[in-house]
């Protein structure tokens, strides 16, 4: 075995900046500024006699702790290897980004429910102080949103607290609108018609971040990784006759692995030179950092479930990026 560990510096999927890093600040931001947004909802919501405020206040508590979760486990994947956890702590963030799609969504039932609670049974509420707490909301959770926004499409993790600040600004939107339409015509039914309006759309454009966690949970193939263009090139690569036991999975929302078996004649050249070459190919052309390939000399015999049993006699090189 040969370890590559120039490609395990440079793992991740494809233009994702790293978990830790810059996204640390904007974490230690985020939640900070959340806080002090909760506090000031809270007082505003028993000053104002506004349930709705209250219970966003306890919406956006549960988005600090959605923060915190993410921030957790980035800092958690940094840990190094250990005998039992041999790949490390990587695998957090996929976990930790799983748990902040269900939490989006329990957060988007807990408005739901308040809102029905409205269109039901309307109150008269301190329209400005409502909107005022919003709009300071919108700068809030917008300034919190933009602060992952660089990342969110390389990592499912940032993109997880991304979606959960951007979730927010778009309802203290509608808050606002909401209320300047109340004090305007006094139709209190407004308000909550605009939130189940706000409530769809980020429903729908929050599905991608469930279903790709799910997949991720998974150990599915990445998204940014086609794989039948994966086989292609191994099966183009120089003396390469074909291939079997191709697995890709991700090791974190970052980091992507592949093991896979070639069969290539022993009078194609130098076994070294060409997994070496093949490493940094699949590094360059797919950013899979971590990768085990396996060279056998002559077709392997499969076992009764499909695996390679090799014989005895057939030599085989094997080089492992890790």
């Amino acid at each position: 075995m040969a370890h590559d560990h120039a490609a395990h510096d440079h793992a991740g999927h494809h233009h994702g900046p790293p978990a830790d890093g810059n996204f640390s600040r904007a974490f230690g931001w985020g939640i900070a500024l959340n806080l002090l947004f909760v506090a000031a909802e809270t007082a505003g919501g028993l000053w104002a006699n506004s349930s709705a405020l209250l219970s966003d206040a306890g919406h956006n508590l549960s988005d600090v702790l959605s923060l915190a979760l993410a921030w957790g486990a980035a800092l958690l994947a940094k840990r190094r290897s250990s005998a039992r956890y041999t790949y490390g702590y990587k695998g957090i963030t996929i976990q930790a980004a799983l748990l902040n799609a269900a939490l989006l969504y329990a957060a988007l039932g807990g408005i739901l429910w308040e809102t029905i609670s409205h269109l039901r049974h309307p109150e008269p509420v301190n329209g400005k102080m409502v909107m005022l707490l919003a709009g300071i909301g919108i700068l809030v959770n917008g300034f919190t949103a933009w602060l992952f926004s660089s990342g969110q499409k390389g990592d499912v993790n940032v993109r997880g607290a991304y979606l959960h600040m951007l979730t927010d600004a778009l309802v203290s939107v509608g808050v606002v609108i909401g209320g300047g339409l109340v004090l305007w015509t006094g139709w209190l039914w407004l308000d909550p018609v605009i939130s189940f309006g706000i409530l769809a759309l980020v429903a729908y454009g929050s599905w991608g971040l469930l279903r790709e966690t799910v997949q991720l949970s998974l150990q599915a193939v990445p998204n940014e990784i086609n794989l039948d263009a994966v086989r292609k090139f191994l099966l183009a690569q120089p003396g390469v006759t074909e291939l079997h036991d191709l697995h890709v999975w991700p090791l974190s929302t970052q980091e992507t692995a592949l093991t896979v078996h070639l069969v290539r004649p022993s009078s194609s050249g130098s076994p070294n030179v060409f997994l070496q070459e093949l490493q940094h190919a699949l590094q360059h052309e797919f950013n899979i950092g971590h990768c085990t390939v396996q060279v056998e000399l002559d077709t392997p015999v499969l076992g009764p479930h499909g695996c390679c049993e090799e014989l005895e006699t057939m030599p085989s090189t094997s080089a492992k990026s890790a």
